[in-house]
């Protein structure tokens, strides 16, 4: 059996715990590896070699770390097929899928390289009498990352890649659930010439968290993952003064117009909803038609695509969606059907009988489809992170605008329509963090940033991009001004720049 341990100060380093985490492959149920989990006097060793390195991390010129950095960005390139084959390994997404996964987390890797323009800051002359003033952007110190199981190679590497190339130093705390594509890309991390201490990957769970949210060498800490975590990582790491960024879930919602193009409308619900078996914070689990007519037209065609998804293994390269992680997850997802159907949704395609020859062990949920969803019902209030699609039909524009924004979660939203009004509206008043106007998944580009409102973002600052640079940065501004321009004696006013 396969034991995959922690990776502390460049060098690979067995947990010593006695606790243990095992690893599927979800598609066939068997176990795949074992995991151990860290103590927290692990968790704590990991920290103090990172605070080791961090000074002469900070001293290295951006341009080094960006020589650096483009070299993790090849080896990433083209090691995107063997990575890909260890995410689906043990999350269960399509090949494609995870490939595709690879690709966005190496555009922040891209963006990262720009560090020495990034960090750029700003220089006035003579703002006061022989006075100059400038601004610096300099590193937090040791910052920590969480992720979760949903994207394990590509939410990473939204994270420490800007983080170290900032110049700060690394831990980073990967779910328990697949931390096998973690573990290839920090080989790469590590060819590719960064010093050892930089980067550090420990295993484990609440254990291994709340040592990384309390210890005080900690400056700052990133998170992706369901809301409640989120909102406990962002009030623990905050009550320990740490600056905390903290994404949280989501039940993004898609606006069908009456004069969107069905087809159009209805190959982007599949996607969205059914990709990756629905496991995305930015998944569509909720189309809002406009009016009868509209809904109507748009389940037409939804149904026989629903019924004709093709689900199997990654190794299947005809399939279009995977099982769910876990078994747990898995009898998650199906109490949420139950409860819809319970609740008085219409369930027009049923995933709950699915089976698959050959791999009946497996996670594999079917692609399932309610029309006639309330927003009183639980699978309208509660993310399900399933391949689950709810239809709430609205007789309005501004029913669905509500709908919208009277929900706890403002993480992504869409509309499909032709109206350019509608749709410039419709960006102006939704109150959502990420908006697509006929793009079912906006997932911002790298010199963007990813983050959504209300409860699925706590904290001040979005992930990668400008945001990612603002949050593993604090601003320094120095004012200087030379012997030759001092005038003498004391001055007891508060200073002025005249």
């Amino acid at each position: 059996m396969e034991r995959i341990n922690n990776a502390i100060g460049g060098r690979e380093v067995a947990s010593n715990s006695g606790r243990v985490a095992a690893v599927y492959n979800p598609a066939t149920g068997e176990q795949s590896a074992e995991l151990g989990l860290s103590s927290a006097a692990e968790v704590a060793e990991a920290i103090a070699v990172a605070k080791a390195a961090f000074p002469e991390w900070r001293d290295t010129p951006p341009l080094k770390r960006a020589r650096m950095m483009f070299k993790f960005k090849e080896l990433l390139t083209a090691n995107a097929d063997r990575i890909a084959r260890a995410i689906s390994k043990e999350h269960g997404k399509t090949h494609d899928d995870a490939l595709g996964e690879v690709a966005r987390g190496i555009e922040v890797v891209e963006y990262a390289c720009g560090i020495p323009s990034l960090l750029k800051g700003e220089f006035a002359r003579n703002v006061g009498p022989a006075i100059d003033s400038y601004s610096d952007r300099q590193p937090l110190g040791v910052v920590a990352g969480i992720t979760p199981f949903n994207f394990p190679a590509m939410v990473p590497l939204w994270m420490y890649p800007i983080s170290v190339a900032c110049g700060n130093t690394f831990i980073l705390k990967p779910s328990e659930r697949d931390p096998s594509a973690v573990m290839v890309v920090y080989e790469l991390f590590k060819e590719a010439g960064f010093p050892d201490g930089v980067l550090n990957v420990v295993h484990g769970d609440k254990e291994a968290v709340d040592v990384l949210l309390t210890h005080p060498d900690v400056k700052a800490v990133s998170f992706v993952g369901s809301t409640p975590i989120a909102e406990y990582v962002y009030s623990t790491g905050t009550a320990h003064g740490k600056r905390v960024q903290a994404l949280g879930g989501a039940k993004n919602h898609m606006i069908v117009m009456p004069d969107a193009d069905m087809d159009q409308a209805a190959d982007a619900l599949m996607g969205a909803g059914y990709g990756s078996a629905g496991e995305r914070c930015m998944a569509v689990s909720v189309a809002v038609p406009i009016g009868e007519k509209t809904a109507d037209k748009l389940v037409e065609k939804l149904i026989p695509r629903v019924q004709a998804l093709k689900i199997g293994p990654a190794t299947d390269s005809d399939a279009e969606m995977g099982p769910v992680v876990t078994e747990q997850h898995k009898r998650k997802v199906l109490g949420y059907i139950d409860q819809g159907e319970k609740e008085g949704a219409e369930l027009l395609v049923d995933g709950r009988g699915f089976s698959l020859q050959g791999y009946e062990n497996g996670y594999f949920v079917g692609g399932t489809l309610f029309d006639r969803v309330t927003k009183d019902m639980t699978i309208y209030k509660e993310e399900i992170f399933g391949p689950v699609l709810s239809v709430v039909r609205a007789s309005g524009y501004e029913e669905a605008l509500s709908l919208i924004n009277d929900h706890e979660y403002g993480n992504g939203t869409a509309i499909f329509t032709r109206d350019g009004d509608a749709a410039r509206a419709f960006a102006d008043r939704i109150e959502v963090g990420m908006v697509g106007i006929n793009v079912p998944i906006p997932v911002p580009v790298a010199y963007f940033s990813f983050g959504g409102w209300k409860r699925s973002l706590f904290g001040d600052h979005s992930i990668y991009g400008p945001e990612g640079v603002r949050f593993n940065t604090r601003l320094k501004t120095v004012t200087t001004r030379w012997p030759a321009g001092i005038k003498e004696g004391a001055v007891y006013t508060f200073p002025s720049m005249d």
